[in-house]
């Protein structure tokens, strides 16, 4: 065994016998071994270790308080991934004995009296075993930790994409970037209301800002036009929800898949009067459900080049009134609840003059 493995393992021996105790560590010393830690009382051999993380552990079996065994039940009950091997040190071979010992983690034996160079044989074995699960385990780590940072960067990448693209719809419609920041973070709002998770809130506040992204595919005469529009222009208008769902299409992530869903049903209606698809009630996703309170109310009170900024007391009743026919009326619900936040979302963010 190489001299550095020898002088760096850690080595705890538990044994009610002052004796043995001291016959191990000068066997082991011999050989090199910096830290062999001795465990007379066999109740203290969890917070010994805790304290040593050995390497290896020579234990035996027959002891007052807790025995072999006892002690075993209390290490493998710490769920260390990285359990070092157990040397039972005995002066029993019976087979049921030797069963029960593996039964409860040991890993090999030693008889009592020890031959010293039988001892040392088996620990180095077993050091050398130990050694190359670390060294697997270590890189296991690694290989987690770059995979963890890679998910990170992709995840960022995703976001970056997501803000460009609600911001890109935006500067298309004239309107400007603070309505997706209120508008999705009152999404965010009204879902945790709704007993969503954190990770669902956040997800959310990231994918609602694409809700409007198939506006890009509608011509400036129509998307721009300051009266209103005629029945074949109205029907243009609405495919920007089929537009958006196809831009968004194709990206498995989370993120992805609820913009893709928010974009094809914040126009849907709960009474089924909505488009595309003329979806009716819970048939509606409630992240669409969602969006479409939250755009609606910020869009009623914001101002446009076509339009002036409506109360917030106007813009509630208009939501309140179609609760049943265009909203759902648990999210109006919620959202009339959480009015002084969604107040406090609109002074943070105020449209600029």
């Amino acid at each position: 065994m190489p001299a550095t493995l020898t002088s760096t393992a850690r080595i705890l021996a538990i044994d009610d016998e002052p004796a043995n105790l001291k016959l191990l560590e000068k066997i082991l010393g011999s050989q090199g071994y910096g830290t062999c830690a001795l465990v007379q009382d066999p109740r203290e051999a969890v917070a010994r270790y805790l304290e040593v993380k050995p390497d290896l552990i020579l234990l035996d079996i027959n002891m007052p308080h807790l025995d072999g065994f006892a002690v075993m039940t209390q290490l493998q009950a710490l769920q260390d991934p990285l359990l070092p091997p157990i040397v039972i040190l005995t002066a029993q071979a019976g087979r049921e004995f030797l069963l029960k010992a593996l039964d409860h983690g040991a890993r090999d034996f030693v008889a009592k009296p020890f031959d010293r160079v039988e001892l040392l044989m088996r620990v180095r074995n077993l050091l050398e075993a130990q050694l190359a699960a670390r060294l697997l385990h270590d890189r296991q780590a690694v290989l987690e930790d770059m995979v963890r940072v890679r998910t990170a960067e992709l995840q960022e990448t995703r976001l970056s994409v997501v803000r460009r693209l609600g911001r890109a719809a935006e500067y298309r419609d004239n309107e400007t970037g603070v309505h997706i920041v209120r508008m999705s973070r009152c999404c965010a709002l009204l879902a945790a209301r709704l007993g969503w998770s954190a990770d669902a809130c956040e997800l959310i506040l990231h994918a609602s800002p694409m809700h409007d992204i198939g506006k890009i595919g509608i011509a400036d005469a129509i998307l721009l036009k300051p009266g209103q529009l005629d029945p074949d222009e109205w029907e243009i208008m609405k495919s920007h929800t089929m537009i958006g769902a196809e831009l968004l299409a194709g990206d498995d992530s989370e993120l992805f898949r609820m913009a893709r869903e928010i974009a094809l049903t914040h126009h849907e209606k709960w009474d089924g009067s909505g488009y595309p698809h003329g979806l009716a009630g819970e048939a509606i996703p409630l992240a669409g459900r969602i969006v479409a309170v939250a755009d609606v109310f910020d869009a009623l009170t914001s101002r446009r080049p076509y339009k002036g900024p409506w109360t917030t007391e106007a813009a509630v009743d208009f939501i309140r009134e179609r609760a049943g026919s265009a909203f759902d009326p648990a999210v109006v619900e919620h959202f009339l609840a959480v009015l002084p936040e969604v107040a406090a979302i609109r002074s943070a963010s105020p449209d600029p003059d």
